[in-house]
């Protein structure tokens, strides 16, 4: 079972997202079954940011002073047989999510939704270094999200 707990420092989110932490721990309970730790209890945390605060971050912890969509901090620690662990830190920053503005709040939701399962991928040990390893991504992205879209009917 996955926990997350999410932190909005952005006032913005709420106008797209009323219920946060309900959304996304559903979120979860809808990913296909090997990425929900069943038998464990796995816990994340969810930043909801902006790009001022996002881009803070990108540099310190990764030496791009830029913003970006996401960032994610995997906790340096092996999964293995433990069962309750910590998976890591997900940023998301509401600038970049809402670029178009013209987007409605479903849209926004689904978006966001494809940019934390893309988070969480990372969290796991994904990654997009290399164009296979982008392709595989992309398709379990692909997968995790058909299995949660129904939330968003």
């Amino acid at each position: 079972m996955i926990r997350i707990n999410v932190i909005s420092e952005e006032k913005s989110w709420l106008k797209k997202i009323k219920k946060k932490n309900n959304l996304f721990n559903r979120v979860c309970k809808h990913f296909p079954k090997k990425y929900r730790f069943i038998k464990k209890k796995a816990y994340l945390s969810l930043l909801l940011s902006n790009n001022n605060k996002i881009r803070i971050l990108n540099k310190k912890f990764r030496n791009k002073n830029k913003h970006t969509d996401i960032l994610a901090f995997p906790f340096d620690q092996k999964i293995g047989n433990k069962k309750e662990f910590y998976l890591g830190d997900i940023i998301i920053s509401f600038d970049y999510m809402d670029k178009f503005k013209k987007l409605s709040n479903k849209e926004f939701q689904k978006k966001t939704i494809k940019i934390f399962i893309h988070g969480f991928l990372h969290l796991i040990g994904h990654d997009h270094m290399l164009k296979k390893d982008y392709i595989k991504m992309m398709d379990e992205e692909k997968k995790i999200f058909k299995s949660v879209q129904k939330l968003l009917n």
